[in-house]
């Protein structure tokens, strides 16, 4: 799909001073940046945000060669202005102190008090644009025995206990902790800190203030644990891994089928009964042992044994077109190129094709549109993810630093 024609977003005419990298910062001003802020990213100046580097896979040139650029940039960085800047400078931080003074709001994920040597902490920057909204991203937050410490997805999850609830139990084939597949964390951080950046927006709009707005990975990590913490709190029972099954549904899982495996997610007995009734075996909702959920979660070690024998005698689109009118929550298991060539997927345009006009041989970059469908004010893909310093000159202009200034500052490696 072609991005569409632009339009104004909701948040036009915000300005975002982005200073995160890697992944959960940056997935935030994406957020911001498709629903319209203008996002200017700092990097380091020949280096950049580490995830430019981080591949394989890279990006493809015109001719279908790798080129040195690596995809997971792309994933979280599109919309947004590259601008360089060394702020380990005396010059780069006047001009990111000016810049500062100019936004509405500063992301940056630096360690605590890691800002504070170059003058760009919350405080600092407060006392030049009191409006300023300043949202800090880091592992473990401000205060506590562990603030100093550097966080990562991968740790969180395994402190937060998110490993010990995903994968298979010890006493099975492959059984162990796993990650999630993605960097679960980081990405529910950043859409955390962009919900936290609009209530602090509106705030501002009552009281002309800004604030500070501390984000913390492990915070984030504990309070997605939903219906497992809550489980825990309440009960002193510690959940175990068990799967693709559910702790307290059932059935809730994957079945083999004729040819692969098909996902049930069975929520309620009205669901049970009608997929009993359409797999001939109306008397298992007759069944007393399965006749609510809570008897079917203590029985499912009989339940789900039945199941499995006739689930194996379809192939799993035949599955799929019986239930589907039925209204039992049927589906196939995909991988991601499946998931992509889905008819549902196309129908949505959740494949965005932007143009790249950053005269590095890359013409397009592909990737998924804005989930957030706002009926009068939608997200707008305006721009692929940005080359390294693609910008620089472009937002230094806007600052008033004439040719000459910019020409001095790179040649001393400011920018």
């Amino acid at each position: 799909m072609t991005a569409p024609a632009a339009t104004q977003g909701a948040l036009a005419g915000i300005k975002v001073l982005d200073l995160s990298r890697v992944l959960a910062g940056p997935w935030c001003t994406q957020i911001l940046a498709d629903l319209g802020a203008d996002v200017v990213k700092i990097e380091r100046p020949g280096v950049g945000d580490d995830t430019r580097t981080w591949g394989p896979p890279f990006l493809k040139d015109a001719e279908g060669n790798d080129t040195n650029q690596a995809t997971y940039f792309t994933a979280c960085n599109r919309n947004k202005r590259s601008v360089t800047i060394d702020m380990a400078t005396p010059d780069g931080q006047a001009l990111l102190r000016q810049m500062a003074a100019q936004s509405d709001i500063v992301v940056e994920n630096f360690k605590t008090g890691g800002l504070k040597q170059y003058g760009l902490d919350y405080e600092n920057l407060r006392a030049i644009n009191p409006r300023l909204i300043y949202c800090s991203v880091t592992g473990f937050g401000h205060d506590g025995p562990h603030a100093n410490r550097a966080g990562y997805d991968l740790m969180i999850q395994a402190t937060s206990g998110m490993m010990s609830i995903t994968g298979r139990p010890d006493d099975v084939p492959g059984g162990g902790p796993l990650r999630v597949g993605v960097a679960l964390t980081d990405l529910f951080t950043g859409v955390y800190a962009s919900t936290a950046i609009l209530a602090a927006l509106e705030v501002r709009h009552r009281t002309g203030e800004g604030q500070h707005i501390d984000m913390a990975l492990l915070d984030v990590g504990m309070a997605i644990l939903a219906n497992q913490a809550s489980a825990f709190l309440n009960t002193g029972n510690v959940p175990q891994r068990q799967g693709n099954t559910h702790p307290s549904l059932a059935p809730y899982q994957d079945f083999h089928t004729k040819d692969g495996s098909m996902l049930l997610a069975i929520g309620n007995n009205g669901q049970f009964a009608r997929f009993c009734e359409a797999a001939g075996h109306a008397d298992w909702a007759a069944d007393p042992r399965f006749a609510t959920n809570t008897l079917r979660v203590r029985h499912r070690e009989v339940l789900i044994p039945q199941m499995e024998e006739v689930t194996r005698t379809r192939t799993t689109a035949e599955w799929i077109a019986l239930l589907e009118d039925k209204a039992v929550p049927c589906g196939p298991i995909n991988d991601i190129g499946q998931a992509f060539d889905d008819e549902q997927v196309k129908a949505r345009g959740l494949a965005v094709t932007l143009p790249r006009n950053a005269g590095d041989g890359i013409e397009s970059i592909t990737g998924v549109a804005s989930p957030l469908r706002l009926q009068a004010t939608p997200p707008v893909l305006r721009n692929a993810p940005p080359a390294l310093g693609q910008h620089t000159d472009e937002v230094l202009a806007e600052l008033g630093i004439d040719p000459q200034r910019r020409a001095a500052l790179r040649d001393a490696g400011v920018v």
